[in-house]
């Protein structure tokens, strides 16, 4: 099976060891801070038990047996034939990072990047092996939420794109492929459609913050657990989403244009607007008891999901 070596041990590196790992693949994890690896490690430890007790990992000592802490880059691109990159998000950062990388890898190792924002071609263009280069950008966390949307540069080799995902598919994720370079890739250009317009709606008085986000938490986002935006409009008109589109999509446009030309939804007294009513000082423990009831409920829905019957056609 393909080693891994994981380059960055923060937050999403750690979760990217779980994902391989508890799917039997060998991972090299490193980081360039002296002793993040090896603290990492303990917090992987930690996010497999609480992945075995919702059933998702059936043998969680043995998966963290499979995670080794490498003592260099050089160690842990060794034997590597994909490397999962989650270093600084910034241009000059990943450069730096994938010249090394790509003077260290073997020939035939694929060079992923979890950047949320950076193009391949912006990092990988002066490389000799630019065509082994892409993004594997995943979601937070990636071991609780499968997607990982594949997006190449121009000159990525089709095989690598392919041999790509049937990596992360055999990691149990579920990867989406770029047909093209676009920036913010898919899934952040979806969510800061959505986030611009729930700012907007409570700028503007119309709704308080929570009634926004129940909106999405007992509304939208029931169906969206299981249902795409197409799927979900395919069913909302008796002749799919043709019929759908004949009937709503004057409406819809309307709509559309009417946030269109008023500033940035984001600027600061918006934000003050939604922290006028919001509950809870913001502080990293509170982040962190959130985060940590948030994963639990995305274990347990990735359970759910997982003995979930399959749609029909």
């Amino acid at each position: 099976m393909t080693k891994i070596a994981i380059v960055g041990s923060g937050l999403i590196g750690r979760a990217w060891a779980t994902v391989f790992a508890s799917h039997g693949f060998d991972v090299a994890l490193h980081d360039v801070v002296a002793g993040a690896a090896e603290a990492a490690r303990a917090h992987i430890a930690t996010n497999l038990g609480e992945l075995a007790e919702h059933g998702l990992v059936d043998d969680p000592k043995g998966a963290l047996a499979r995670i080794r802490v490498a003592s260099s880059l050089a160690d842990a691109l060794a034997g590597a034939g994909f490397v999962q990159e989650n270093g600084p998000e910034t241009v000059e950062a990943k450069r730096a990072l994938f010249a090394e990388m790509d003077t260290l890898a073997a020939p035939d190792a694929i060079l992923s990047s979890s950047t949320s924002f950076i193009m391949a071609s912006v990092f990988s263009e002066g490389l000799k092996g630019r065509a082994r280069c892409l993004v594997g950008h995943p979601v937070n966390p990636p071991h609780l939420v499968p997607i990982v949307e594949i997006a190449p540069a121009p000159w990525t080799d089709p095989a690598v794109v392919e041999r790509a995902k049937a990596i992360y598919e055999k990691a149990g994720q579920v990867p989406i492929t770029l047909r093209k370079e676009k920036a913010g890739f898919v899934l952040n250009r979806l969510q800061a459609v959505l986030l611009a317009e729930a700012f907007r709606l409570v700028g503007e008085g119309v709704a308080s913050a929570e009634d926004v986000d129940k909106t999405i938490r007992d509304g939208l986002g029931l169906r969206w657990a299981f249902m795409g935006p197409f799927e979900t409009i395919e069913l909302n008109a008796p002749g799919g989403i043709p019929d759908y589109c004949s009937r709503y999509a004057a409406s819809l446009d309307r709509m559309v244009k009417s946030s269109e030309g008023h500033g940035n939804p984001f600027e600061a007294a918006t934000v003050t607007e939604v922290m006028r009513e919001w509950r809870g000082a913001q502080s990293p423990d509170r982040v962190k008891r959130l985060s940590d009831w948030r994963d639990g409920r995305l274990a347990a829905l990735r359970a759910h999901k997982r003995a979930a019957a399959r749609k029909p056609d």
